[in-house]
């Protein structure tokens, strides 16, 4: 009986660490309010965040002097604020933890406030393996 209590335990554990990896069709669904906002089709969001995150809202990426947070890893200098970046301009009001999780609400409010700033060069994936033969970040499952 304690060996099936332990399974079942290490299998509900199991599937909450996976949670926030989310498949391609998962993440197009949750970025239908992107489509064609500034100018970026769906299937390039899609592309963009397997090439940004591997679809993982808990990455998390250490550089130099700055973390980038989600599935869109947004930088914590300019964009949210954390502990380790207090000083942040923190142009999208939030906590850089917010886009660790997979209620996408937030992480898309910030994504539509870089592009108005930048613009989808912000996201370097984009331009090198987004802008071309985008059917494969089609979902047939809607």
């Amino acid at each position: 009986m304690m060996s099936f209590v332990s399974l079942l335990l290490v299998g509900i554990l199991f599937h909450a660490t996976q949670a926030e990896q989310l498949t391609k069709c998962e993440v197009f669904q949750e970025l239908k309010d992107l489509k064609d906002y500034g100018g970026v089709s769906l299937p390039e969001w899609v592309c963009t965040a397997f090439h940004t995150s591997g679809y993982d809202t808990q990455a998390i990426v250490q550089n130099n002097d700055s973390t980038e947070y989600g599935l869109f890893q947004i930088n914590n200098k300019i964009w949210c604020k954390d502990d380790q970046n207090p000083h942040s301009s923190n142009i999208c009001n939030i906590s850089c933890d917010k886009f660790l999780d997979n209620d996408l609400t937030d992480d898309i409010m910030c994504v539509k406030k870089i592009l108005d700033k930048v613009g989808i060069n912000y996201w370097l994936a984009h331009k090198a393996l987004c802008s071309e033969k985008l059917d494969q970040w089609l979902c047939e499952k809607l």
